[in-house]
C-alpha cells in the first residue's frame, strides 16, 4: 500500500504540465528578448548618426578643421553637430528608462521622438543644411526615420509582448499554486487513509468453519422406525 502511495505522489510531479512549468521558470529572464533587440536598436541609432557625422566631416576638409568649426564655432544654421548631440540624448533617455529602469509605458519614447521630430523641422526650415550636399539631406532624413522606428518597435512590439507574457506567467504561477496545494490535499488524504487502515487483516476463511458432522446411526434408525409406523395401516 505504501508503495502504491509514493508511486502515486511520484506520478503526480512528473507530469508533463509541471516540467512545462519548470522550463518556464528556468527561461525567464531579466529583460525579454524583444526589449534587448529595442535597446540594441536604439544603440544602433547612436552609432550610426555618429559615423554619417564623422563621414561628413572628412568629406568637408578634415576631422580637426571641421570639429573646430561645427563645435567650437557652433552654428545653428550651419552645423551638424547639433544633429549628433540629438542622437545621444535619445540614446541616454531610452536606455536609462528603458534598460536600467525597465519602464513599461510610452511616455519616455513618446518625449524623445517629439523632441527629434520638432527638432528636425525647425533645423531644416530654419538652417541652410540643403545647400551643403548630400548630408545636409541624409543626416536629418535619417535621425527622423531612426527616431519613429524606435517608437513603433516599443509600442507594438515590445509592451504588447511583454504585457501577453506577464499574464501567461500570471496564469502558471496560480496553476503552480494550485497543483500544489492539491498534491498536499491529496498526500494527507492518502496519509490519513493509511492512519485509519488496521494493521492486521482477517485470515482466509477455511472449510472447517462451515463443517457439519455427519447424522448418527442411531437417529437413521429411529428415523426409519417412524418411517414404517406412518406407512402401517390404521384398523
Amino acid at each position: 500500500m505504501d508503495s502504491q502511495c509514493s508511486s502515486s505522489v511520484g506520478n503526480i510531479n512528473s507530469t508533463p504540465v509541471s516540467a512545462r512549468i519548470e522550463s518556464y521558470e528556468g527561461e525567464k529572464k531579466c529583460i525579454s528578448d524583444v526589449r534587448r533587440t529595442f535597446c540594441l536598436f536604439v544603440t544602433f541609432d547612436l552609432l550610426f548618426v555618429t559615423l554619417l557625422w564623422i563621414i561628413e566631416l572628412n568629406v568637408n576638409g578634415g576631422i580637426k578643421e571641421q570639429l573646430r568649426k561645427e563645435v567650437l564655432e557652433y552654428d545653428y544654421h550651419q552645423s551638424f553637430f547639433d544633429i549628433f548631440l540629438l542622437a545621444v540624448f535619445r540614446f541616454a533617455a531610452l536606455i536609462l528608462a528603458y534598460a536600467v529602469c525597465k519602464l513599461r509605458h510610452w511616455w519616455a519614447i513618446a518625449i524623445t521622438t517629439t523632441i527629434t521630430t520638432g527638432f528636425l523641422i525647425v533645423k531644416v526650415v530654419v538652417s541652410k543644411l540643403l545647400s551643403q550636399g548630400a548630408f545636409g539631406y541624409l543626416l536629418p532624413i535619417i535621425s527622423f526615420i531612426l527616431a519613429w522606428i524606435e517608437t513603433w518597435l516599443l509600442d507594438f512590439k515590445v509592451l504588447p509582448q511583454e504585457a501577453g507574457d506577464e499574464i501567461s506567467e500570471n496564469l502558471i504561477s496560480s496553476y503552480s499554486e494550485t497543483r500544489n496545494s492539491s498534491h498536499n490535499y491529496g498526500y494527507l488524504s492518502v496519509q490519513n487513509t493509511l492512519d485509519q487502515e488496521p494493521l492486521l487483516y482477517p485470515g482466509p476463511v477455511s472449510e472447517g468453519q462451515f463443517y457439519s458432522p455427519p447424522e448418527s446411526m442411531a437417529d437413521s434408525d429411529e428415523d426409519l422406525d417412524d418411517k414404517h409406523d406412518l406407512e402401517k395401516p390404521i384398523v
